[in-house]
């Protein structure tokens, strides 16, 4: 599979015009997504990442990015997320030919995963929105499985690097997570951090993570 570049679309909100980077693809890919939008295991043709205001208070994300989709022409199903972090400061990390991440961090409120404030609440208070997106693209068919574990390994190497910038969290209430492979080929077993492509997927994921909270941190 080639390495899929986003491109720079943009909808309208509140008024005004939010940018929203979309990854299409020639063909079909396997996905794995905690997204509001086109989640779960899945074929897939494209994935959106699209900003939102910080106020941002919808309590239909799904039926708000089926109109974005909608907008930017993109065809058949996808996976969309939101976020109210910058996207003209995302973060690209490769590791080896073909294994590219993209993340886009925003951490207006981080938080520890076991802790009991806010427990049960499903929604996020306007203003309190702030969102790590990962998308990762890997050249290696995965395991449904394997696609799994490998979300396992996107959390850890997230989580890892919230830790080296000296970040007191596990991430936010509101993070996502996308991994894309190809539908064709022999599937790879394992997608854990000592894995194969696990391993690069991890080192990717804490490169762009920890380039993106620098960055949020001093803008």
């Amino acid at each position: 599979m080639d390495v899929l570049h986003p491109q720079l679309g943009s909808h309208a909100e509140d008024g005004r015009e939010w940018p929203a980077l979309v990854w299409r693809s020639q063909g079909p890919l396997r996905t794995v997504s905690s997204a509001p939008f086109g989640g779960g295991l899945g074929r897939r043709a494209w994935v959106l990442n699209a900003q939102v205001p910080l106020m941002y208070s919808r309590r239909d994300p799904e039926a708000h990015v089926e109109s974005m989709a909608a907008t930017l022409g993109l065809a058949g199903p996808g996976v969309g997320m939101l976020t109210a972090a910058a996207l003209d400061a995302v973060q690209f990390a490769g590791a080896g030919p073909g294994l590219q991440v993209a993340a886009t961090v925003g951490l207006r409120v981080p938080t520890w995963a076991a802790d009991e404030a806010g427990a049960g609440a499903e929604t996020i208070p306007a203003g309190q929105v702030g969102t790590i997106n990962v998308v990762a693209f890997l050249p290696q068919r995965l395991s449904d499985a394997a696609l799994v574990n490998a979300v396992g390994t996107v959390t850890e190497a997230k989580s890892q690097a919230l830790w080296d910038a000296g970040v007191a969290a596990t991430g936010t209430a509101t993070d996502a997570v996308c991994i894309c492979c190809p539908e064709q080929g022999v599937a790879s077993a394992f997608g854990g951090p000592r894995s194969t492509w696990g391993a690069g997927l991890a080192r990717a994921v804490h490169t762009a993570v920890l380039a993106g909270v620098r960055a949020w941190s001093t803008s």
